[in-house]
C-alpha cells in the first residue's frame, strides 16, 4: 500500500502516533516563540513611534501646536468690551476670552476698571486667579475695606485666592485685570448692602 509523503509508518502500516505528537508539540513551541518575538518587535516599534511623536510635538512651534479644532486665539484688537456683570458696581467693562462664567468649566474673563473704582469686600465660591494686564490694581484682604491696607499690584502682577477668602479692591487709574476661574462664577458681598444688584431693585 503506497504511503502519503511525510507520514512515518511502523511495521504493518501502523502510524507512529507518538512521533507525530512530538512533531506537533515541537511545531507549536516554535510557533509560540515566533509569536512572542513578533509581539516584542511590535512593542518596540510602538514605543519608538510614540517616542518620535512626543519629540515631534515638543519641537513644533507654539503657533503650529495651537492649530486645529477647539483652540481659541484672541488678538488684542479683537477683544470686545461690554458692560460688566451687574454683580459688580457700574462703570466696569468686561470681555469673555474663553468659556462661559455662567456654566461649569474653565473660563477667562477680563475686567476694565475705571479710575477711582471700588470693589467692596466680597468672596467667591471658586478659586480666583488674577493677572494685572495694565494699570494698578490695589488689593486688600479682609472683611473691612481699609484702603490704606490695599497692596498696589502693577501690570504683570499675579494673585491667586482660595474659595471664600474675603478681599476688596481699588483703582487709582484705569486698570485691566484678567480673571481665570471655573464656573458658575458668583460674588457674595460681606455686607449685603454693598451689592449693586440690590440698589437697582
Amino acid at each position: 500500500m503506497p504511503h502519503a509523503a511525510g507520514y512515518r509508518h511502523l511495521e504493518n502500516d501502523v502510524i507512529d502516533v507518538d512521533f507525530y505528537r512530538t512533531q506537533v508539540t515541537a511545531l507549536r513551541g516554535a510557533a509560540m516563540r515566533d509569536a512572542l518575538k513578533l509581539k516584542a518587535s511590535f512593542r518596540i516599534a510602538v514605543t519608538v513611534a510614540i517616542g518620535l511623536a512626543a519629540a515631534a510635538a515638543v519641537s513644533v512651534p507654539k503657533a503650529l501646536a495651537q492649530a486645529g479644532d477647539g483652540h481659541t486665539i484672541v488678538g488684542a484688537s479683537d477683544i470686545k468690551w461690554s458692560p460688566a456683570p451687574p454683580s459688580i458696581p457700574p462703570g466696569a467693562q468686561a470681555a469673555i476670552l474663553y468659556g462661559d462664567p455662567g456654566k461649569e468649566g474653565l473660563f477667562v474673563l477680563r475686567l476694565k476698571l475705571p479710575k477711582g473704582y471700588r470693589l467692596a469686600p466680597h468672596t467667591h465660591p471658586k478659586p480666583e486667579i488674577v493677572t494685572v494686564i495694565s494699570g494698578t490694581f490695589r488689593l486688600g484682604m479682609g472683611e473691612a475695606a481699609d484702603q490704606g491696607k490695599a497692596q498696589p499690584l502693577g501690570a504683570g502682577s499675579f494673585l491667586a485666592m482660595p474659595p471664600g477668602m474675603a478681599h476688596f479692591a481699588f483703582t487709582d487709574e484705569e486698570t485691566v485685570i484678567q480673571l481665570n476661574s471655573t464656573g458658575p462664577w458668583s460674588l457674595t458681598y460681606v455686607n449685603p448692602n454693598d451689592d449693586p444688584r440690590k440698589k437697582t431693585q
